[in-house]
């Protein structure tokens, strides 16, 4: 699509802006530099703090599941995972994921490939098993438990191809994550897609990071911004409000959904964790970052019971992925 290149580097630009909130102190992840070079400037305190809210965020998404499956095999797929370190992470931090496929335009997973090849402490990681094997291609790479693939998300018959080579199981729990994604894809092709993934996974959740109440001036700006760099929101309609987020899955076959805006996911955190953020740097405009934060939503969805009554709130209990 003529639009796809411009798609591909919005992952640069979301890279360089989690490494610039890494190096400032907002989060710890000690692989993201094997795959990004520093910035050449510090990004705005609006921005390192927004990502940290992203990161976050899912990060909570992320722990319930694996907390609701405990014991029990489960599946993470990460659909548009760009640079994302989220398995080193986890196999850093001792969770053991049955299977973790990650997914992305082939010209990203060539790229991340290339630097997992490279780089001994990626691949040291990937090696489960004594014996096991890891095959490369110029796009994908297979590990016992790891996989990353280049796929056009819209094709489904490719999507299916894939996750079998991947070796799926439709049949464990298994959770979704989709930073920025959905929005790029066409209505009808997206719909396609989450109606087939709600079809094929009985018990399993959708974790979806985005933009929302793009209907007035921030968010007709933001679009401008866009599509001055030849990104076209295909996918927008949808992200007109937290109830057209919410109905997308529903349409599309899953038995529930819930959103928020990242106002009410930023103030669900502990007021010291918020206190530790906030005095990292100083905001000369707090009033951007809340509109920005209007702006950007977390909706889950869930297929089974096993998700019906997951909530965006956080426990007490310190992070086990080092993100606070």
């Amino acid at each position: 699509m003529p639009c796809d290149e411009a798609v591909i580097a919005t992952n640069d630009d979301a890279s360089e802006c989690k490494r610039s909130a890494v190096l400032a102190g907002y989060w710890q992840d000690e692989y993201l530099g094997l795959f990004v070079k520093n910035p050449t400037e510090r990004k705005a305190p609006e921005i390192n703090r927004g990502y940290f809210a992203r990161v976050r965020g899912v990060e909570i998404c992320i722990e319930k599941f694996l907390h609701r499956t405990a014991g029990r095999p489960c599946q993470i797929v990460n659909l548009g995972c760009g640079f994302d370190t989220l398995y080193w992470r986890l196999r850093e931090s001792g969770h053991e994921i049955a299977n973790f496929i990650e997914l992305d335009f082939p010209t990203v997973t060539a790229k991340k490939c290339y630097a997992i090849k490279r780089n001994k402490r990626l691949l040291d990681k990937i090696h489960v098993a004594e014996d096991g094997e890891v095959r490369l291609s110029s796009t994908d790479l297979h590990a016992s438990n790891y996989h990353i693939m280049g796929v056009d998300l819209r094709n489904i018959d490719e999507l299916h191809n894939k996750l079998k080579q991947a070796e799926i199981d439709f049949t464990i729990p298994t959770i979704f994550l989709a930073e920025c994604v959905l929005v790029y894809i066409e209505a009808q092709n997206c719909h396609n897609l989450l109606k087939w993934l709600a079809t094929h996974f009985p018990t399993s959740v959708f974790v979806n990071y985005e933009q929302v109440n793009m209907n007035d001036r921030f968010g007709d700006v933001m679009m401008g911004n866009l599509r001055a760099r030849g990104c076209n929101l295909a996918g927008v309609d949808a992200c007109t409000s937290l109830e057209t987020q919410v109905s997308r899955f529903l349409d599309c076959g899953w038995h529930g959904a819930r959103a928020w805006d990242m106002v009410q996911v930023y103030q669900s955190l502990p007021n010291g964790e918020r206190q530790r953020i906030e005095r990292i740097e100083m905001l000369d405009e707090g009033e951007l970052l809340v509109q920005l934060f209007q702006h950007y939503c977390i909706t889950i969805a869930w297929n089974g019971e096993l998700f019906q009554d997951i909530e965006i709130t956080v426990e007490k209990r310190m992070s086990s992925l080092n993100i606070d």
